[in-house]
């Protein structure tokens, strides 16, 4: 990380933590806990707070995964065949929009109460992201690159490997920071069902206690999460499409 990005994100988090700040003051509510507050909650439940926030960052990573080794090879044989991409079209539209959240109930009667449910949860909300990002840089790819490569005898892998992912690559980091957003709502939700372990069972936990500290810490180590998981994605970005 250089050092201007350590400048911006040094006066994000101050900026952040001096509205809190001030939200608090203005308020005068003990259901708003102060920043110092919180941090120090968060460090004395340092051992559980960990615990939660891996059980959910392993769901959600699980989730991108299957939908990256689904979606991918998917959207690629959308962008590239017509006749496939006019017959399931019609039926991403139609799906794109609606709340996944919706869905959990029939994951759940399905899948059971466990993990997988969850898991699923994420993946129908990131796979239909990555299908149409994939399919749309694929189809924007020009024709002349294409032939190109047929100039050069080139196979079905090398026109994958040398003119396909390179295309898409930076539409499919996108479209995963966007879809990583929504699917950590999304878990929040899903991980108020049956689940002694997770970030939003943490949340809900304290909040029914009237421990706002701890509610707190939970809302702050989701927020770290994303960040965990965006910087994560930035540096795949930065490794791997240089040629940007």
């Amino acid at each position: 990380m250089n050092k201007s990005k350590i400048n911006v994100l040094v006066f994000g988090v101050l900026s952040t933590l001096l509205l809190w700040q001030l939200l608090c003051l203005l308020t005068n509510n003990q259901s708003l806990p102060s920043p110092l507050t919180t941090i120090v909650k968060a460090w004395e439940i340092k051992g559980p707070l960990l615990l939660h926030a891996g059980a959910s960052l392993l769901r959600i990573l699980a989730a991108l995964t299957i939908a990256v080794a689904i979606g991918l090879p998917f959207g690629i044989f959308m962008g590239r065949n017509r006749l496939v991409d006019r017959f399931l079209g019609p039926l991403i539209y139609f799906l794109y929009p609606l709340p996944k959240v919706a869905f959990l109930p029939v994951f759940m009667i399905f899948f059971g109460l466990g993990n997988l449910s969850k898991i699923l949860l994420i993946f129908a909300i990131v796979s239909i992201q990555v299908i149409v990002s994939v399919r749309d840089s694929v189809k924007n790819i020009p024709a002349g690159y294409n032939q190109v490569m047929d100039n050069y005898n080139s196979s079905h892998w090398q026109k994958i490997r040398l003119l396909i992912l390179p295309a898409l690559l930076p539409n499919l980091l996108a479209s995963l920071r966007v879809s990583v957003g929504i699917s950590l709502a999304s878990l929040f939700f899903a991980e108020n069902y049956n689940t002694r372990y997770g970030l939003g069972y943490l949340i809900l936990s304290a909040w029914t206690k009237m421990d706002y500290p701890e509610m707190f810490a939970g809302i702050l180590a989701i927020g770290l999460l994303g960040f965990l998981i965006f910087s994560g994605l930035d540096a795949i970005e930065r490794r791997t499409c240089r040629y940007r």
